[in-house]
């Protein structure tokens, strides 16, 4: 009997240890971002002010993958993904940017919002998926420096 009460509050002593075991999405998480920081990106979990307009609510906070740009780069935009493949500005006008449509429809479904300043390019991303993912997210990053 005494062995029974024993194991039990072993049991009951252990039991919260197991809360502090990532899940696998955690894990998949975590493997992407270690990917992305072994490729030189930078990534953190950022406040975004959504449009009203997107067709699904993104995550808030979100994890917002950046690269620093190329000295020279003036022009800033900001597009953002409504459905897989179509990219659309502020104003809801699909993406008319030759240069930059090619590489946005090569993102996965789950990239929200791509955006450059004259410091850094930056996509927000929803990280479905495997570590494989990302590199086409590290292409674009990339391309766009």
């Amino acid at each position: 009997m005494t062995l029974w009460i024993v194991l039990l509050l072993t049991a009951v002593v252990l039991s919260p240890l197991a809360w502090l075991r990532p899940s696998r999405r955690q894990q998949g998480r975590m493997a992407i971002r270690m990917a992305a920081r072994q490729q030189g990106l930078g990534m953190q979990l950022s406040r975004q002010e959504w449009p009203h307009w997107l067709p699904e609510d993104p995550p808030s906070p979100c994890p917002q993958y950046h690269r620093a740009r190329r000295k020279g780069a003036e022009d800033s935009w900001c597009y953002w993904q409504l459905s897989a493949g179509q990219w659309v500005n502020q104003w809801r006008e699909p993406c008319a940017d030759v240069t930059v449509l090619p590489h946005l429809q090569t993102l996965p479904s789950d990239v929200y919002k791509v955006e450059a300043s004259k410091q850094m390019v930056a996509l927000c991303w929803g990280e479905r998926g495997e570590a494989e993912s990302l590199v086409p997210v590290a292409a674009v990053l990339k391309a766009l420096a």
